[in-house]
């Protein structure tokens, strides 16, 4: 029996604006309606037009400039890597986000700003306050969002776009082999010593810590 899997909301919204940059019809550096637009032109709600434009970021196809709005920066995006990512096994997958990860956190530990810091912060909290309710989705949302965010505080664009490509693939996996929250709430103390390690400077510590979480998420 095959099995066809359901687009979401959002997805339908991401393929329908991934259809229109491919096309030319968006054009590089052009900007994507706001959000209340897209609700409006798409029928639907705020938190589907900000998932879809957060695939569209992580495929690679639009860059999200805070205060600014959200541009077009690719016409393919990384579709040739994403579709080998996807083909490719998890233990694989892990392999290199291992090895990603632990350079992203020691050079995290050099770059980060404040800002980054709060942003890593409050994306531990959600990530607490959802997996203590038993949301699972909205849990690993919020712990993709923090490794993410140290992805964007390493100082290098392409390592951050890489990671980003990459936790697509770790969200999927992550949703595949859980069932509830038990293992982000037993793990919620070391991704805070993470966070505390990358804001004393401390990447010897730091990779410590994120050994640790690799090894057990």
């Amino acid at each position: 029996m095959e099995i066809i899997q359901r687009k979401s909301l959002a997805q339908e919204v991401a393929d329908t604006l991934k259809h229109r940059i491919k096309s030319g019809v968006l054009a590089i550096d052009s900007k994507l309606p706001t959000e209340p637009e897209l609700m409006e032109k798409f029928g639907v709600g705020r938190s589907t037009i900000r998932e879809a434009i957060k695939n569209l970021a992580q495929s690679g196809y639009v860059h999200v400039q805070q205060g600014l709005g959200t541009f077009v920066i690719s016409h393919s995006g990384h579709a040739a890597l994403d579709e080998k990512i996807g083909n490719a096994d998890f233990a694989e997958v892990f392999e290199v986000r291992q090895i990603l990860e632990l350079q992203i956190i020691a050079k995290a530990c050099q770059h980060r700003t404040a800002k980054h810091l709060r942003a890593m912060a409050k994306n531990l909290k959600e990530r607490q306050r959802q997996a203590q309710a038993g949301e699972l989705k909205q849990c690993i949302e919020a712990d993709i969002a923090f490794h993410t965010n140290i992805a964007e505080s390493c100082g290098n664009t392409i390592l951050a776009e890489l990671y980003k490509t990459l936790s697509v693939h770790v969200t999927r996996f992550f949703s595949q082999t859980y069932t509830n929250t038990t293992p982000f709430i037993q793990s919620q103390l070391i991704h805070e010593q993470l966070l505390q390690h990358i804001e004393a400077q401390n990447p010897d510590k730091a990779l410590q810590a994120a050994k640790k979480i690799i090894g057990a998420l």
